[in-house]
């Protein structure tokens, strides 16, 4: 843990005197109507499978809870900020946490009464966040992009919250293409402006696997970068960082332990913001 702190330090010094992108945001923020859904496809998730897989959602209390509702406050403060709402999480290679910690969060951001929120997952060669919701494999962002399925028909409410989920669909092994084309773009170009109180998180591959983080990032407001406690290498973090320098904002960096959800939580708000 120590080593991986040591390589953020080193991002943040490099980072300081380089300019900010934020700008003070006052004034309150009206809460949205109730979300009627007409279209969206609802889907109940069972609360075993849930727990199972370490799924905000089916917790109440403990410092599980309490580690996650840190985070969306520090997340929620950089984001509004700047007048952000797009939300990317990677991690630097896989096996890290990221698409929980991505589920997680926009679970807890969900909550707040605020806001609504987005998931989608982009990991497109791996898609997991169906699975850990206990949902089957579903058409999602694959099946919109390819073969023009409408938005409506694969976004999913899982029935947490404000939250709306946009699978990934099936695998596909192309995927940076699918990421830069026209036709994703105008999806967040949409979503993003459709309602003036949401938040978009958005699960992304790793960083140092491929080309789609870097390539995606233009749609990007900000990035959460994960890292797992006895998986991540130093130098993985500090590789991840120097990729994505002058490409996207880091908002902070997440340490995951691989054992139980008390250490993942406990590392988490040692570290949650650079």
């Amino acid at each position: 843990m120590e080593e991986l702190s040591q390589a953020i330090e080193r991002y943040k010094q490099s980072m300081h005197g380089a300019g900010s992108r934020s700008e003070n945001h006052a004034g309150s923020r009206q809460v949205p109507p109730p979300i009627v859904y007409t279209r969206t496809r609802m889907v109940e998730c069972r609360e075993d499978v849930l727990r199972r897989n370490r799924v905000l959602a089916a917790f109440d209390r403990g410092s599980f809870v309490d580690g996650y509702q840190l985070l969306r406050t520090q997340v929620l403060h950089r984001l509004r900020e700047n007048h952000w709402n797009v939300l990317g999480v990677t991690s630097p290679r896989v096996q890290e946490g990221k698409t929980l910690t991505a589920l997680n969060l926009a679970i807890a951001l969900a909550m707040e009464t605020t806001q609504t929120v987005m998931l989608i997952d982009a990991d497109l060669k791996r898609p997991q966040v169906h699975a850990l919701l206990g949902l089957d494999v579903c058409r999602g962002l694959a099946d919109y992009v390819l073969e023009d399925v409408p938005l409506e028909d694969v976004l999913v409410h899982p029935g947490l919250g404000r939250l709306v989920v946009l699978p990934g669909g099936r695998p596909i092994q192309r995927s940076s293409e699918i990421l830069t084309s026209p036709r994703m773009s105008a999806l967040i170009a949409e979503v993003k402006h459709r309602y003036p109180a949401r938040t978009i998180v958005v699960d992304l591959p790793p960083l140092l696997t491929g080309s789609d983080v870097l390539a995606f990032a233009p749609s990007l407001d900000a990035l959460l970068v994960v890292a797992g406690e006895g998986v991540t290498t130093r130098r993985d973090v500090e590789e991840a960082l120097a990729l994505v320098r002058g490409a996207a904002p880091v908002l902070g960096t997440v340490l995951n332990q691989s054992g139980r959800s008390q250490g993942n939580l406990k590392a988490m708000r040692e570290l949650a913001a650079i």
